[in-house]
């Protein structure tokens, strides 16, 4: 299965006051990747509020490698690196790359789904369940219990 990958923009205001990329931009690039890989499978935020449903994170953790710079060509991917069979519970993880040959950081959220009226973890509907099989594998891809 081929890896889900974008194109991220700097700007001038993800930049530090050491001239690199402050270190919420990575977060946020993730959390994006995220819903675009999501809303352009067909789970878009407003079949989220309809089906009362949304995701939830427990841990998010970047482990940076290499300083992004303003002008740096940036991507950013996404893999599934664990899941329940139900794809109640799940982990993903994402690479960004400064260039094709250099790994700036990888970034791991670890992830359910809420039940927005009940406001409890709840399994996901069936649409959640069709699109994450969709969603790129990464090589040390395990089903967990």
């Amino acid at each position: 299965m081929k890896i889900f990958t974008q194109q991220v923009q700097i700007r001038w205001a993800d930049i530090d006051a050491n001239f690199h990329l402050r270190h919420s931009v990575y977060y946020d690039w993730a959390a994006s990747c995220r819903l675009d890989f999501l809303s352009q499978h067909g789970l878009t935020t407003l079949m989220m509020q309809q089906l009362h449903f949304g995701p939830i994170l427990f841990r998010e953790e970047c482990v940076f490698r290499r300083e992004i710079k303003l002008g740096d060509p940036v991507t950013i991917n996404l893999e599934l690196l664990s899941s329940k069979k139900d794809y109640s519970r799940w982990t993903i993880q994402h690479t960004i790359m400064k260039d094709p040959e250099t790994l700036s950081a990888i970034l791991t959220v670890d992830g359910a789904w809420l039940d927005t009226v009940a406001r409890k973890l709840t399994a996901p509907p069936v649409e959640v369940i069709h699109i994450f099989s969709q969603m790129p594998l990464s090589k040390n891809f395990k089903w967990t219990d």
